[in-house]
């Protein structure tokens, strides 16, 4: 079967035939031009072998370019640039560190677009928390996990053409049913209808994407974000707790014991670090540390641990804090020592941008150094904001300062 199948290069317009003959004839060319070499004594007989030599090695490498020209045209139409990137991709990408990051938002996919430019072995570790939006709808409708972080975080690690891209992310803004809905959402739910499994789907949704590296879920299991505040009060769901006017105090998973997937689990015990953040402190980070077991592991780890602060307070959720208070939220919901490194921001915001979000309550995370070394931790102070249209991490900045701590521990190690 396997002959008969090796035939079919052979074919009609399949554009390699006459390219497999020339280099077999430039071959011949070859063997003919050395044995004549070895035969004959004249200068003139061996001028003209060598000039036979020359002819078969120009033949046998036409031949081998253009066979390689065609398989290249149908298997990668894009061209050549593809294929160095692709090769690229598979060499060099595919030894660079294990990197786990964990959060949700928009925050973690703009920092997952600048850690893919320098390492293939990333996996985003998403919350399921979220009930707000579209995500919050498919939730409540399909009774499905809310697809709306991983979407994101499917985007950042694309390698289908940006127009993919595009359509994952498009929102409808009218029809009945679908206005608000994001195409990637709706291609979620219907490929967890399809296979039957909110983890399948996200997994062949990887595929029509060509993601680097993965996105997991940290639990398949249906759990609500719950928190306490300082007035004593509680307020269920994601989406409705920065709306309280009360500071909140903790935030807990409803119910307590959802299990953690064993990708994730999986993931932080091969890595070489982990990334918290950046992104919503309560409603995006904390939703999945306090997945049952998953911050032991963290700890168990031999990972770097970082922490990426955010630039900006959030209203309703972080009112007020310093970056201080970021940390230590974490460490209170989770363990002393689960932080290694803390990234903060150190560059100064426009004025402009600073008018506008003053607006939304929202204002610069102030650096307290001294509070920070307090809580034994290793601050890393640097310009890590953009402030193009809104203020963000910088995924190019962040992401270069995060694989040089790795790169210099490792060689430290060494």
């Amino acid at each position: 079967m396997k002959i008969l199948k090796a035939f079919k290069w052979l074919y009609p317009g399949m554009w390699v035939k006459r390219w497999i003959l020339l280099s077999v004839f430039g071959i011949i060319m070859i063997s003919m031009g050395f044995v004549m070499v070895l035969l004959e004594q004249t200068p003139k007989n061996k001028t003209f072998a060598a000039v036979i030599i020359i002819l078969g090695i120009l033949g046998v490498v036409t031949g081998i370019k253009r066979i390689i020209k065609s398989f290249v045209t149908v298997i990668l139409p894009e061209g050549r640039d593809e294929l160095v990137d692709r090769v690229y991709q598979r060499r060099v990408l595919d030894k660079g560190p294990k990197i786990v990051v964990i959060g949700g938002g928009t925050g973690l996919s703009t920092m997952l677009h600048g850690l893919k430019e320098y390492t293939s072995n990333l996996t985003a570790i998403v919350t399921v928390a979220d009930d707000g939006g579209s995500s919050g709808r498919l939730r409540k409708d399909l009774d499905m996990l809310p697809p709306g972080d991983i979407r994101n975080c499917l985007v950042a690690l694309a390698d289908a053409e940006p127009l993919m891209g595009k359509l994952f992310q498009f929102r409808f803004g009218e029809g009945t049913g679908l206005e608000g809905h994001s195409f990637g959402n709706l291609f979620i739910a219907a490929m967890t209808k399809v296979t039957g499994d909110f983890d399948a789907a996200i997994k062949e949704s990887s595929k029509v994407l060509a993601i680097r590296g993965s996105v997991v879920p940290s639990t398949l299991e249906k759990t609500s974000l719950v928190a306490m505040h300082a007035d004593g009060s509680e307020t269920v769901g994601e989406s409705s707790i920065p709306k309280s006017s009360s500071p909140i105090k903790r935030v807990y998973l409803r119910p307590g014991d959802c299990k953690p997937t064993s990708e994730a689990i999986d993931a932080i015990r091969r890595a070489d670090a982990v990334v918290l953040g950046p992104g919503s402190l309560y409603t995006s980070i904390m939703p999945n540390l306090l997945v049952a077991g998953l911050y032991k592991e963290l700890l168990a780890s031999k990972a770097i641990k970082i922490y990426v602060c955010n630039v900006m307070t959030q209203k309703g959720e972080t009112d007020g804090y310093k970056a201080s208070d970021h940390l230590r939220a974490i460490l209170e919901h989770t363990a002393p020592g689960l932080v290694g490194y803390c990234i903060v921001n150190t560059a100064k915001i426009p004025e402009t941008m600073l008018e506008k979000y003053r607006s939304e309550e929202s204002y610069p995370v102030v650096v307290d150094t001294e509070n920070l070394k307090k809580l034994k931790t290793k601050i890393i102070e640097a310009h890590i904001v953009s402030t193009k249209d809104y203020v963000r991490h910088d995924a190019a900045r962040l992401s270069k300062i995060i694989i040089d701590l790795i790169t210099s521990l490792k060689k430290s190690k060494n």
